[in-house]
């Protein structure tokens, strides 16, 4: 018996050791798995603790906020199991039972197999539990019967499917799935109906989000905008490339996420939004002034009063200051609505990679008439955007009654 009992204390004094490693091995697994889904984003409020919850997240049906995930067993997970863990991030379900709503991105993670679920898990139970109870979620009737969930769910709760990838390189899958399940791209890049449902026959095709759009991240799409796989994968690791910077709701997916991911990750990102055999990204030449139409010759002055100082007076941009206009992706979309939300709101100062910095730009809601915006716009999109058309002066008032609230852009 004595040796028996020797016998179990050596195998136990072995395998601890064994043990210890598989489990710090899954904590830094599981942390890399966070940064990949993109939880801090959502999960922490500006200034707040990461994962304390408190983000207002703006819906057309009101505002939700994020929810506290550190492991206070009043406000947090902590009293969470691996199996209700699992329930909250593949369908939904809090630990009570009742149903999450879907600006939690379940719908995109009920592909996420288990052994990650376990590992983003396990690295969260590392993080300090944080006192704090998210402010509550209202929504106006109906929206806010979380049991009306149940249908919803039914419906649409599974809508998200990887496509087969029978012929695809290893990159172009491990791709897939870090676009279309842990990143959730499609959540913001895939329109919506009325149901809040993303409408898969029109998946990453771009949607609207709080006034902005959110672009198509078709092949096609994103070639004829200029990029290349190096440059999109390059963008994706520093937030910036050729073709501009990472701006508005973009910008907190580099800052939390893009940014800390593995090179090979990133470049199977990209080999999956291009493709293993990319299309040609497309390459603008600059239009002359005299070739542009009577509107956008006009806002060349415009553009020499309020944006040559920084931008440069032919668009080459200054480095640590502002992007160049020459190749810049927003100007190449057809639709105007980001290049005016950005004129009219401006950017704050954005610190990426490394020491790169980016100087915060001014709104210029107050300081352009109807037609000098117009032609501004005009002379951008002509001159550097390879857009033909013109944009008329109701067009852009049309965009900026759109324009979301003073109360949602303060959120």
């Amino acid at each position: 018996m004595k040796h028996l009992l020797s016998r179990l204390a050596l195998a136990v004094g072995l395998a601890a050791p064994v043990l210890l490693a598989h489990a710090d091995n899954q904590i830094k697994r599981g942390e890399y798995l966070a940064r990949a889904a993109d939880c801090m984003a959502c999960h922490t409020a500006p200034g707040g603790a990461p994962f304390a919850g408190g983000l207002p997240i703006v819906s057309p049906f009101g505002t939700i906020y994020g929810t506290n995930i550190t492991q206070s067993k009043e406000h947090g997970i902590g009293l969470y199991s691996d199996d209700e863990f699992f329930a909250a991030l593949t369908k939904g379900k809090r630990r009570d039972g009742a149903n999450l709503y879907p600006a939690m991105p379940y719908t995109s993670y009920h592909l996420m197999p288990r052994a990650d679920s376990d590992a983003i898990h396990a690295y969260l139970r590392t993080v300090e539990p944080i006192e704090r109870a998210a402010p509550v979620t209202s929504l106006s009737f109906p929206f806010n019967v979380r049991l009306g969930l149940m249908g919803w769910n039914l419906l649409y709760g599974k809508d998200v499917q990887l496509a087969p990838t029978e012929g695809k390189s290893e990159d172009f899958k491990r791709g897939q799935y870090m676009v279309e399940v842990l990143g959730h791209c499609g959540e913001c890049h895939t329109p919506r109906g009325l149901p809040g449902a993303m409408q898969q026959d029109k998946r990453l095709t771009g949607g609207l989000l709080n006034g902005y759009l959110a672009p198509s991240l078709l092949a096609n799409d994103l070639a004829a905008r200029g990029w290349n796989h190096q440059d999109l994968s390059s963008f994706l690791k520093h937030g910036m490339s050729a073709q501009g910077t990472m701006f508005n709701e973009m910008f907190p997916v580099f800052h939390n996420s893009t940014q800390d991911l593995n090179d090979p990750d990133l470049a199977a990102m990209a080999t999956y939004l291009l493709g293993d055999q990319p299309p040609a990204a497309k390459v603008l030449t600059e239009v002359p002034l005299d070739n542009m139409r009577p509107s956008a010759q006009r806002g060349r002055q415009d553009y020499l009063n309020v944006c040559a100082g920084c931008h440069a007076p032919n668009g080459e941009g200054k480095p640590h200051i502002a992007v160049a206009m020459r190749g810049n992706t927003t100007l190449r979309l057809e639709d105007p609505r980001n290049l005016l939300r950005v004129i009219e709101d401006g950017i704050g100062e954005q610190k990426f990679a490394g020491f790169e910095r980016m100087q915060p730009m001014p709104g210029f809601a107050d300081k352009l008439s109807h037609e000098q915006l117009t032609d501004l716009l005009n002379y951008l999109r002509q001159g550097w955007g390879g857009q033909a058309s013109e944009l008329a002066v109701s067009d852009v008032q049309k965009l900026q009654a759109d324009a979301p609230t003073a109360e949602h852009k303060a959120h």
